[in-house]
């Protein structure tokens, strides 16, 4: 289907980190069809992060039209004209919404029994077992219009050029910061995290040496941390105390950010910052699915072929990670 002058809405309405990984399909899309209009449904704490994607015309917050009665989120659905809704995150009540409007190509995948019903184009893929990075996995929405066969994740990359910085002032605590590391030790639970005691551990290595130390996180999981900073004056904590706009520009002047996998881990890849991921080699949350996008991104895992992980059984292994590993990545 040709989508010149045509109105696409991506409906992906989770995380930042999700939603990171699917702004390449806009930049793709507007790359072949250079008048279309791409609609962004997406829940409001990410509106700073696609508004900020050069390649999205439109960002609509889902969490408004969940707040307003049944028949105002029909009109304003309604109100939008799309030509096409791609779901790429599926959500039951926006599929049955996208039909009740009549959006003429409703596009999900076929692994929901409700897309049967609501949906005129159903994909059949899978996410879980398969060996592709979740942004490539995205791609597989897009077959209608000419996607053959998903793209090497080296040409994904050139599309998280499109990230700008937004145009907003730091805190003046933070404005005079140089050359420094962002530790981001926490991820609100969304992935397993690296112990608080290596991150501290970590930070005390890097002070000695003279670097600055910026801790992030927001204010409740600076709250399971603040206590852990070793009082030094190259220690900055900044929990709680930015907003997301802020925090995308304190993290695109960063020399190194070290975090698993979390929104400000895919920021900081976007950003070109030398992003340092930490993860799980259990599937389906390994690396290989999940890492940063971005030239300036390396992982680390304790143990790739860590015989509970290939089981898929609980583990830990990535508390084993040493901080001298980190270390050797740090700029």
């Amino acid at each position: 289907m040709n989508l010149e002058g045509k109105r696409v809405i991506i409906s992906r309405t989770d995380s930042i980190g999700d939603v990171m990984l699917s702004l390449p399909m806009c930049g793709w899309l507007k790359e072949q069809f250079p008048s279309v209009e791409i609609v962004f449904l997406g829940r409001g704490y990410t509106r700073a992060i696609v508004e900020a994607y050069e390649k999205v015309d439109k960002f609509i917050n889902w969490d408004d039209l969940l707040n307003a009665p049944k028949t105002e989120r029909a009109q304003a659905f309604r109100a939008l004209n799309a030509d096409v809704i791609i779901h790429v995150f599926p959500n039951k009540e926006i599929a049955a919404l996208a039909k009740k409007v009549r959006v003429p190509m409703r596009i999900g995948t076929s692994h929901r029994a409700y897309h049967l019903l609501t949906c005129t184009h159903r994909l059949n893929f899978t996410r879980k077992r398969s060996d592709f990075h979740e942004a490539q996995l995205n791609f597989e929405l897009l077959k209608p219009f000419g996607v053959k066969e998903l793209p090497s994740l080296e040409r994904i990359i050139k599309y998280t050029l499109f990230l700008k910085v937004p145009v907003e002032s730091l805190p003046p605590a933070f404005t005079k910061l140089k050359n420094y590391t962002i530790l981001h030790p926490k991820s609100q639970g969304s992935a397993k995290e690296w112990p608080i005691e290596k991150y501290m551990e970590l930070a005390k290595v890097l002070s000695d040496k003279g670097q600055i130390v910026v801790f992030t996180g927001t204010e409740e999981e600076g709250a399971q941390f603040r206590s852990h900073i070793p009082g030094d004056k190259n220690m900055v904590d900044s929990t709680g105390q930015l907003t997301l706009e802020q925090l995308m520009v304190l993290i695109s002047q960063a020399t190194n950010l070290v975090a698993c996998s979390t929104g400000p881990l895919h920021i900081a890849g976007y950003y070109g910052v030398n992003t340092i991921g930490l993860f799980s080699p259990k599937r389906p949350i390994h690396p290989g699915r999940w890492k940063a996008l971005g030239t300036g991104v390396s992982t680390l895992v304790f143990d790739e072929k860590c015989p509970a992980c290939a089981q898929k059984k609980e583990c830990s292994c990535i508390k084993d990670i040493p901080v001298d590993a980190v270390l050797e990545k740090i700029k």
